[in-house]
């Protein structure tokens, strides 16, 4: 595990390689490491990989260490996910480009990040309408007393309605930045970051220092909508980042509530085209919580496990490597201490026995 989280941490270092090309290297090499120590030859068959990226890539690869970078990072950054830790979110990783390093401050809950205690986001304009302010905090507090955990952006107005009304309702909520962690923007919301600091977590993508930046914002949004169950949209005009978030949500396969508004209320012409475009109309507290409730469960139910099939010792072996929570795939060969090759293959054949399934990044799980 520690060796997988300094190969995230150390291609997140390096200029030129995203989200997209992680997981183009992940899939072309198995894992971080492999395609860290990979030569230039076998890093230009990766997709999106060019002269010039190659190029930024091996002068920047010489010059970084995964495991000090790690342990520098451990003793001077705040804490930090990566897709290789059993908490990093389980919804975020479902998506196309999970972020490769996940800053926090708070405490992480288990069962937030492993989705089957639920997360919607409530989202919107900053300037809101009394109405806005009025329904964002109904819908927040009634959310709340059913169970659901708040996310959104710690933005001025929707936003910070949202996370205020969760904790006023004595809830756990998340804020996603597009900073980072030692910088509040907007600057008003300094107190409300530190009472969801106590009271939930706040995460971020960047790394300390990072100051607000346009292009920040519609990042921070998809990780926002990524998090979510489902995506509710209180009050936005025509240009709002809140249709970034809706549409990542669209994308990403969420459902997206909207809370009608007049035509005569320019905050409210983003959420009537929403609307037009198919999102799901809020009718009042009790109509959301309904609709809330038909949302599949993402928890399994115990069932009485039947019988391992007689299978060969070094499956056995690979078998009681797995848990029944998702296991990265380094952990499993370094467990078993095999070559990555006959590892693939056994996962493999565990899998078309029906003993394990593969998670999203590269993971996999025990059935029976």
């Amino acid at each position: 595990m520690t060796s997988e989280r300094a190969y995230w941490l150390a291609w997140s270092q390096i200029s030129g390689v995203g989200a997209v090309t992680l997981q183009r290297l992940r899939q072309q090499f198995s894992n971080l490491e492999t395609a860290w120590k990979a030569s230039p030859s076998e890093l230009q068959t990766v997709a999106g990989i060019g002269k010039k990226n190659l190029q930024q890539i091996l002068e920047q690869r010489s010059r970084i260490t995964p495991e000090k970078i790690l342990a520098e990072h451990e003793a001077n950054h705040p804490p930090f996910l990566t897709p290789a830790d059993s908490d990093y979110p389980r919804l975020l990783l479902e998506t196309p480009t999970p972020p490769a390093i996940l800053y926090y401050r708070g405490k992480i809950n288990a069962a937030e990040m492993q989705g089957t205690q639920p997360l919607i986001s409530i989202v919107g304009t900053r300037s809101p309408s009394d109405y806005g302010r009025k329904w964002t905090k109904k819908l927040t507090t009634a959310l709340v007393k059913h169970g659901y955990t708040i996310v959104s952006g710690l933005a001025a107005g929707i936003d910070a309605i949202a996370h205020q009304s969760c904790l006023d309702a004595k809830g756990r909520t998340l804020a996603v930045l597009g900073t980072g962690l030692d910088i509040t923007y907007p600057q008003e919301n300094r107190q409300l970051y530190q009472k969801i600091e106590q009271q939930g977590i706040i995460l971020t993508e960047y790394p300390i220092g990072t100051k607000p930046d346009r292009g920040n914002f519609p990042a921070r949004n998809r990780i926002v909508a990524g998090l979510s169950r489902a995506v509710i949209v209180t009050e936005a005009p025509e240009k709002s980042g809140a249709l970034i978030t809706a549409k990542y949500a669209n994308e990403f396969g969420r459902d997206v509530y909207v809370l009608p508004g007049s035509l005569e209320n320019q905050n409210a012409i983003g959420c009537l085209g929403l609307l037009n475009h198919g999102a799901n109309v809020i009718l009042g507290e009790g109509h959301l919580l309904e609709m809330l409730g038909t949302m599949p469960q993402l928890d399994l139910f115990e069932e009485t496990p039947a019988p391992l099939p007689d299978i060969a010792p070094d499956l056995k072996e690979l078998l009681s490597a797995i848990a029944p929570e998702p296991t990265a795939f380094d952990v499993i060969v370094q467990t078993v201490q095999k070559e990555a090759n006959q590892v693939s293959a056994g996962l493999l054949q565990l899998e078309l026995l029906g003993l394990i399934s593969q998670a999203p990044g590269m993971r996999y799980q025990r059935l029976r």
